[in-house]
């Protein structure tokens, strides 16, 4: 594991967030960091140069997708996921967990993995943690995510306890599997909205983590209140000397939020996804740009923002791409709001090296942003 390495740059003497850079074989990161998610190998519709432009450090693709189509041995015979999608930089693959219980037509959960269907073609398939690794390894990303078992908001204890256990022992056979050193196997604290559960859970896991952990299992349904309670009841516990990543959790407040509780790595699919609905995160809330409101609005998406939509397009302009179905559209207000919530992580890191990121939280708190 010599190629990957954490160390701490600041910790902010206001609030105890944290820059920090992660050294992996592609590069390093700065954190904390908002990651792109590209689930097939692409972050929809945007190329790797404009990625770049956007500053993105960093950016997610998915087990699971990929396994489906093209397959992982395909991705493997081009190189890795790096040649395949012509990214360069550090690249980080989910395990396909969420996605295996979230789309995928279930069969059967038992101790030695899962059987189901593809949400594709209805062919049936078996994930255990052997083959999750056997699949991570030959797309060959940076950061690799131990295969878990997440439950869903509303599960009983009962069987929130036993999936927690299940995901621990099934980290056990990843890290007996596992055989690539220029791979970082992320393990994936699981436990629902279970405070003790999270604990244990945390503990365990904390064993197996040699340069970073997971949260897995928030931001599933349950209020975002919930999800920075059991932050909270983590934060003392965590490794000091390596990064935790949040999966899945990304909006605008959650990012401000889980930094302030030690978080220093997020992704989220949402600002490509509301993009392609016509909506944007600005500095001043959230835009519907489909709203007839804005059919003869010739001033930008945002004027604070320098990304290459806000200098060159007008919320008009955006508006009519959108409501006619244009590609460009959607285009655009991904690369704007991946953008925004980029910048957003740089001016919490630098509020943070400045020791006033408990200023930046309370002012963000009233901001029309908070609410985008």
């Amino acid at each position: 594991m010599k190629k990957f390495e954490y160390k701490t740059i600041h910790v902010c003497k206001q609030t105890g967030a944290r820059v920090g850079e992660l050294t992996t074989p592609h590069g390093k990161i700065i954190t904390p960091v908002f990651m792109p998610v590209g689930t097939q190998a692409t972050v929809k519709s945007l190329s790797p140069e404009e990625l770049e432009k956007a500053r993105a450090q960093i950016i997610l693709a998915n087990t699971y997708h990929l396994y489906m189509r093209p397959g992982h041995k395909t991705v493997e015979a081009a190189g890795g996921l790096h040649k395949f999608m012509a990214w360069d930089k550090p690249i980080l693959t989910d395990s396909g967990g969420f996605q295996v219980f979230s789309l995928a037509e279930l069969n059967k959960i038992d101790d030695n993995g899962v059987t189901f269907h593809s949400h594709i073609d209805g062919s049936k398939h078996v994930f255990t943690p052997e083959k999750a690794m056997e699949i991570e390894e030959s797309l060959g990303a940076d950061i690799i995510m131990a295969f878990d078992q997440c439950t869903k908001f509303g599960t009983s204890y009962e069987d929130s306890e036993v999936a927690m256990r299940r995901t621990i022992d099934w980290l056990r056979r990843c890290v007996d599997h596992k055989s690539r050193d220029d791979q970082a196997l992320f393990p994936i604290v699981q436990g629902n909205v279970f405070k003790d559960l999270r604990l244990q859970s945390l503990k365990a896991t904390a064993e197996f983590a040699e340069c970073g952990l997971a949260i897995g299992g928030l931001s599933v349904g349950e209020p975002k209140e919930v999800m920075y309670e059991i932050l909270d009841e983590m934060r003392p516990h965590y490794p000091e000397n390596m990064p935790r990543y949040l999966m899945g959790v990304g909006s605008p407040d959650c990012l401000v939020e889980g930094f302030l509780r030690g978080i220093d790595m997020m992704d989220c699919v949402l600002p490509t996804r509301i993009a392609r609905n016509g909506t944007a995160f600005t500095s001043q809330g959230r835009v519907v740009v489909r709203n007839a409101v804005y059919k003869d609005d010739f001033t930008p998406l945002d004027d604070k923002c320098d990304c290459y939509c806000c200098t060159h397009y007008t919320k008009a302009y955006l508006r009519h791409l959108i409501n006619s179905d244009e590609i460009l559209g959607g285009r655009m207000l991904s690369l704007h709001n991946i953008s925004y919530l980029i910048r957003l992580t740089e001016r919490i890191r630098e509020a943070i090296l400045e020791d006033r990121y408990g200023d930046f939280c309370e002012e963000f708190r009233k901001s029309a942003e908070y609410n985008n």
